[in-house]
């Protein structure tokens, strides 16, 4: 929040008057971008100080209170999974008498993350989570706790991709197809290690492997990969969300494959809709409400509680 000196509210434009340099550079010194002149960040801090102007970084360096704010940076949040966790950090973030801040970004270049960060840097936050985090995503060099939603190591998301694997094999399945998603998400990369670690453990046939962007339009676009695997023995999939499962089904009776009497497929979030797909999917859901809580937890350095165990919920899209 900006000072009243005088009854008059105290802006950005009156510390740059007060400094004689312009608002850009006001904002650039209390956002801590480099390359600004020593002589520079010292008369915009003492005009921050002379006129009580509190906000962002400056109220910190002022000793003031923060802002009770947790900012989340998320991209595609168009997509299920994303939306969700919003939506949990939200809940997550009032039952600790804190707001969320959120910075949407639709690109993978830690340049345009690091200009989310900061944009919420520039809030005050007391921490930032990511949502929907590429393995590019910066994680280190800034003055607040950041970590992703689900955790960097994607323990619980490795286990959950795990279950499914492991009810095709115990339906008698030997040799499945991974449809993975884009291999620059962190969560991605984790399904697909869980993937090939219950595979090996498993015994089975190590897995051909699609990757999809998490639609079902990649799904559907996987489908003659998938058909050409079935050819040659494959029976189950494994698919690294809902909606690329979803796609994938549209795609396989496309080409005259019957699920599950000619390939069984998986899901994985559990979506609203996937009980009503036809057939209904069999998916593994993730305790999203608990790993919101776990996240806001961890920026506000709480004491965090493991989230529930993923739980695989079958239906009739495999057997």
């Amino acid at each position: 929040m900006s000072g009243d000196v005088g009854g008059k509210r105290i802006g950005v434009r009156e510390v740059a008057a007060a400094a004689g340099v312009s608002t850009q550079t006001v904002s650039r010194v209390l956002n801590g971008y480099p390359g600004i002149r020593e002589t520079t960040r010292e008369r915009v801090l003492a005009a921050v100080a002379a006129l009580d102007y509190r906000v962002n970084n400056a109220a910190r360096a002022l000793g003031t209170s923060l802002t009770r704010t947790v900012g989340v940076v998320a991209s595609d949040a168009v997509l299920h999974g994303p939306a969700a966790g919003i939506a949990a950090l939200e809940r997550a973030a009032r039952a600790r008498g804190r707001w969320i801040a959120t910075a949407y970004t639709d690109s993978d270049d830690p340049a345009d993350i690091d200009t989310a960060v900061r944009h919420l840097l520039a809030q005050g936050v007391d921490g930032i989570v990511l949502v929907a985090a590429h393995g590019s995503t910066p994680l280190d060099g800034y003055d607040v706790p950041i970590v992703p939603l689900y955790g960097e190591s994607g323990t619980r998301q490795r286990d959950a991709a795990a279950l499914v694997v492991d009810h095709l094999a115990d339906l008698g399945h030997r040799r499945i197809v991974e449809l993975a998603g884009p291999s620059d998400w962190r969560e991605a990369l984790a399904r697909t290690a869980g993937v090939a670690d219950a595979v090996t453990r498993r015994g089975m046939t190590p897995t051909e492997r699609v990757e999809g962007d998490w639609s079902a339009a990649s799904g559907f676009a996987a489908a003659a990969s998938v058909a050409a695997a079935v050819a040659h023995g494959a029976t189950g999939v494994a698919a690294a969300n809902d909606q690329m499962a979803l796609g994938l089904m549209a795609g396989l009776a496309a080409r005259g494959l019957r699920v599950p009497a000619d390939v069984s497929v998986t899901g994985f979030d559990d979506n609203p809709d996937a009980a009503f797909y036809n057939p209904s999917l069999t998916t593994v859901r993730l305790d999203v409400e608990g790993e919101a809580e776990y996240a806001v937890a961890a920026v506000l350095g709480d004491e965090v509680v493991a989230p529930e165990a993923p739980v695989l919920v079958v239906r009739d899209s495999t057997a």
